[in-house]
């Protein structure tokens, strides 16, 4: 089987490690890629939107699957176009990312079907927007619309605050065209919780559930980001719990989707708060996430290409997952001043040293220049470890950061510290 992996991240560099575990594959392919998916893929100096270009190299190169990372290419209509050139991709339609591609049509959309979320409303008008945010009690969550790289959801504890943000995304256009819409949202309190679940377009096959850790500073503090790090399994997640998000979230929104000709086929994740009223839905979006994709997919314990495959074939016959009976961790390594401003081009150390024990190194903001390895984005690295308890698991992955260094480099230092704090007993989650 021969792969193309679309997207640059270390997302995608976690997906072409566990794709070239598989003994199905002959040969991966990476488009555009990073230097750390050089090492196992070749890299294809394709950029993510440029659809015509990747449905000629999958033609010309034989590929019998694509699968696309990002949000988007899918919220753009990739696979739309891939699957009219009868070309085998992994993805859901431009028609079902609209899922992740509007938070009002998701609001809506889970309006309509009774699916549990904040109370919320929509304005495309900011005079609008900020007359309701002076009648409304504080916090509220304020929300771009459209796509923002995971950043375009802001908590605002004050009305300055929430003039201020709505000024920043409805006229000075900080998210671009994704902020000419805002959602203004009921802040929910609780645990925050990631469940990925696998989707055909008829049947929901959940993962192990994840928890993300958006803030950029220790102890939650700071602007959002597109996450800093992530632990699987959550120690507080029952099956009971899990079968609930099943019931109540995941199988409504597959259901729904296919009711309204948007069958969804790909990775359906929920963003969740668990409240003490329940489950509450945060966010969806149409693909693997990303931190969670660094420390789910080196626990399971199955051929991904398969599971991709019968995925993109609309059939997939698998009843459960089954994931490693461990506990899983990934600390991000950012660039200084991520998420605003921040310098590139610094030289990276030590990676090889990290690379021991059950570690792993995905590349995200990288690239080789003058052949030395350099930092090219915010989110440069993400490390990951798994071991059989969650303390042990914190202390490995730590301890491969220590051996990683390059100028200015950030990142929390409490990754997974409040969930091991507690005493839970590991059981499957399926």
């Amino acid at each position: 089987m021969k792969i193309l992996v679309i997207g640059s991240g270390a997302r995608e560099h976690t997906i072409v490690w566990k794709l070239a575990q598989s003994e199905q594959v002959k040969k991966l392919y990476a488009a555009p890629g990073n230097a750390g998916m050089a090492e196992l893929a070749e890299c294809i100096p394709l950029k993510a939107n440029k659809f015509e270009e990747q449905a000629h190299f999958a033609e010309d190169k034989g590929i019998d699957l694509t699968v696309v990372g990002p949000e988007q290419p899918l919220a753009e209509g990739i696979v739309d176009y891939f699957q009219s050139r009868n070309l085998k991709i992994f993805g859901p339609t431009r028609n079902a990312a609209m899922i992740e591609g509007s938070k009002a049509f998701a609001k809506e959309f889970m309006s309509k079907y009774h699916i549990p979320t904040a109370p919320y409303k929509i304005f495309n008008k900011i005079s609008e927007a900020s007359k309701f945010v002076k009648e409304i009690k504080m916090p509220v969550v304020i929300k771009a619309d459209g796509l923002a790289a995971g950043k375009g959801a802001i908590i605002v504890n004050t009305i300055e605050e929430a003039e201020h943000t709505l000024k920043d995304m409805m006229i000075k256009k900080v998210f671009g065209d994704a902020g000419s819409r805002v959602i203004i949202e009921d802040k929910l309190e609780g645990e925050e919780l990631t469940l990925m679940a696998l989707a055909d377009g008829k049947s929901i096959l959940p993962m192990i559930a994840s928890q993300d850790h958006k803030a950029v500073f220790d102890n939650d503090e700071g602007p959002n980001t597109g996450g800093m790090g992530a632990f699987c399994p959550v120690p507080f997640v029952s099956n009971r719990l899990t079968e609930n998000i099943i019931d109540l979230i995941l199988e409504p929104v597959a259901w729904g989707l296919a009711r309204e000709n948007r069958p969804f086929k790909g990775v359906l994740y929920a963003g969740l708060m668990i409240t003490d009223f329940g489950p509450k839905v945060i966010e969806f979006n149409c693909r693997f996430g990303d931190p969670e994709t660094q420390v789910v997919l080196p626990l399971l314990d199955y051929d991904l290409a398969e599971i991709l495959m019968t995925i993109a074939q609309q059939n997939l016959r698998l009843d459960e997952l089954i994931f490693k009976e461990q506990y899983s961790v990934g600390v991000v390594l950012a660039s200084g001043g991520y998420p605003k401003q921040y310098t590139k081009g610094y030289p990276i150390k030590g990676i090889e040293l990290a690379l021991t024990g059950n570690r792993q190194v995905f590349h995200a903001g990288t690239k080789i220049k003058d052949n030395e390895l350099v930092t090219s984005g915010g989110r440069v690295l993400t490390v990951c470890g798994q071991e059989e308890n969650l303390q042990d698991a914190i202390a490995h992955v730590y301890e491969g950061v220590e051996k990683i260094h390059f100028e200015n480099m950030h990142f929390r230092k409490d990754i997974a510290a409040r969930a091991s704090r507690r005493k839970f007993k590991l059981t499957r989650q399926v």
